[in-house]
């Protein structure tokens, strides 16, 4: 019965790892939460807004506010390229000017290499918008 409960207990945790990952900034304080379906809360765990399956970013109400490209670029709500994550974590401007970083471990790094948050299992991109880019 023990083992029963035990197994049970760590696959719910799982689940709920599975489910959510949290933003942070500078002093570990959550500042927000991405969900596994792209639903982004902020630190109250009120909705404001979501990544779809196919790369849009939409506010609370549904409204494409933006959009992800497979290669990184990231546009705003009119298609206008306002920048874009490299494969090596580096965020940049619409001009190319590195603005930042986002590490393999999820730290986010300012353009002087001073870590200003961490999103440990987001996706670079979402973690761009949520730190670099005024989506929401």
């Amino acid at each position: 019965m023990k083992k029963i409960i035990f197994f049970t207990y760590i696959m719910m945790s799982i689940c709920t790892f599975a489910l959510a990952q949290d933003v942070r900034d500078r002093s570990g304080i959550k500042v927000g939460q991405i969900e596994n379906n792209g639903t982004i809360r902020d630190r109250s765990g009120i909705k404001i807004g979501n990544f779809d399956s196919h790369g849009a970013i939409r506010d609370r109400n549904g409204i494409k506010i933006g959009e992800v490209e497979n290669d990184g670029d990231i546009r705003d709500r009119n298609g206008i390229k306002i920048g874009g994550v490299d494969n090596d974590g580096s965020v940049r401007d619409r001009s190319g000017i590195k603005i930042g970083k986002i590490d393999s471990d999820g730290s986010v790094r300012d353009r002087s290499g001073i870590k200003i948050g961490s999103a440990q299992g987001i996706p670079a991109s979402y973690a761009a918008i949520y730190f670099f880019f005024e989506f929401f």
